[in-house]
């Protein structure tokens, strides 16, 4: 994870902090503070799940985009052997 990354899922975990400590210092009855706190944590979950989503997206797109470049390499690398090979035969045939 880059810098900047962890430096904004710092952030983000002190906003949440700070939202929490504000939630049990507003003025509210025990019921409304635990509901707020029971949300404020299923929207965390689904902040988790959305960002594991994207993450693993991601991840496949890098390992298609890395197959792309595996085959392409392969076929530069096939056509490079074939020419090696067809000069090969061809300066071998001169010579006899």
């Amino acid at each position: 994870m880059s810098r900047d990354n962890n430096g904004f899922g710092w952030f983000l975990a002190g906003l949440g902090l700070g939202a929490l400590v504000g939630v049990l210092y507003a003025p509210k009855s025990g019921r409304e503070t635990r509901q707020s706190l029971v949300d404020a944590a299923e929207e965390g979950r689904d902040f988790v799940v959305t960002k594991g989503r994207q993450v693993r997206d991601q991840a496949g797109q890098y390992t298609e985009r890395g197959k792309e470049v595996l085959a392409a390499q392969k076929e530069q690398f096939k056509a490079a052997y074939d020419a090696g090979v067809q000069a090969y035969r061809e300066k071998t045939e001169s010579k006899a």
